[in-house]
């Protein structure tokens, strides 16, 4: 079993018991953030890209943990400039690590890190299939609908998908329920929406919509846990 922890936006952790990740730690600043960075006690950060409400606090974090940082080789090269522990990847790569397995896939979106007024490009974004104690999840990251989430359905059994609704910057409830369908989890969790006015989405709507395609979606509020 693996504990899945909600940290809000886009932010989770999971532990298997014994090691811990998070997966885009955007605490500081997140008006809806379930834990401060240092709260955080984990054995590596996962980043999908390298926007601010992504990478957020993944160096503080990395740094104060003596954690690696596991991202897209820019934005991981970034990250090893500012004193972090890195392991660079790329999508369609996978690398067995001594928490679990991690692959990146592609996702539809940008990726730059702000220094001062001028963006940092960090490569392309992805998203991550995370396996971990036995069970599957897969965080899509910040992405439109693409064909290719059937595949990635068709190559994991995934347990656990974690997909963002709030429409403008990613994926819709329309879409997102499309991609559900694709990808074919045991079970979904929304994300990446109320957290901002311009990506406000109802999740009970993507629940029910879920539902009537025959999938269970658990809404989590930031510090929720659930078991994968």
């Amino acid at each position: 079993m693996v504990d899945l922890k909600f940290l809000g936006h886009s932010c989770f952790m999971l532990s298997d018991g014994d090691k811990s990740v998070i997966i885009d730690p955007f605490l500081t600043g997140n008006p809806q953030a379930g834990a401060t960075a240092g709260d955080i006690k984990v054995d590596a950060v996962l980043l999908t890209h390298g926007h601010g409400d992504h990478a957020g606090d993944g160096i503080t974090i990395a740094k104060d943990n003596d954690a690696l940082v596991i991202a897209p080789f820019e934005l991981a090269t970034y990250c090893e400039r500012q004193g972090c522990k890195v392991h660079p990847m790329h999508i369609g790569g996978g690398y067995r690590f001594d928490f679990g397995h991690v692959k990146l896939t592609q996702a539809w979106h940008g990726s730059a890190i702000m220094d001062g007024d001028i963006p940092f490009y960090t490569g392309n974004p992805c998203g991550i299939v995370l396996t971990m104690g036995g069970k599957i999840v897969y965080h899509a990251g910040d992405t439109g609908l693409f064909g290719d989430m059937k595949l990635i359905g068709e190559l994991n059994d995934i347990d656990c998908a974690l997909l963002p609704i709030g429409d403008n910057f990613t994926m819709g409830i329309k879409d997102a329920l499309y991609g559900l369908k694709l990808i074919d989890p045991k079970f979904v969790v929304p994300m990446h929406y109320n957290t901002f006015p311009v990506i406000e989405a109802d999740p009970e709507e993507f629940s029910a919509g879920a539902k009537d395609l025959g999938y269970e979606c658990r809404i989590m509020e930031p510090g929720d846990s659930t078991q994968v």
